[in-house]
């Protein structure tokens, strides 16, 4: 069975949407490895957005992300990584699609509520990232 990182970020937790959203990933059928609430350190959401370093939004971004509790997730199931991508949205609000979960709750492409691997390489990635040993 396959793995992807999801991570429930900070705007998606303050709005208390942790449960509609794991909700919408169980009723797909997939299954939550392991989950953890804590608010990450700067150097972990540095790190999970080293690719972007350098860019106008970085900065910002990683502010976000270590200013406020997220959600990390460990989801399983059957082509996982590609459909929560479906799931998820496009990362731009605007061009979500009605019915996905930023389409639904997003507000801008930094506030917009969730991350999901792109890859089942980047996947475990992030998912040694953010559990170490713990998986």
């Amino acid at each position: 069975m396959e793995r992807t990182f999801i991570m429930i970020k900070p705007d998606g937790v303050e709005r208390r949407l942790i449960g509609k959203i794991i909700s919408r990933i169980e009723d797909k059928g997939f299954n939550l490895q392991n989950a953890k609430l804590f608010m990450p350190p700067r150097e972990l959401v540095e790190e999970h957005y080293q690719e972007h370093s350098g860019k106008d939004f970085y900065n910002e971004l990683v502010d976000f992300v270590s200013g406020g509790y997220v959600m990390a997730l460990i989801v399983q199931g059957e082509n996982v990584t590609q459909v929560m991508r479906l799931l998820i949205g496009d990362k731009n609000p605007c061009n979500a699609t009605p019915g996905s979960i930023r389409g639904d709750y997003a507000s801008s492409t930094t506030y917009n509520i969730i991350h999901g691997s792109d890859s089942t390489q980047s996947a475990e990635k992030e998912i040694r990232l953010w559990f170490g040993g713990a998986v």
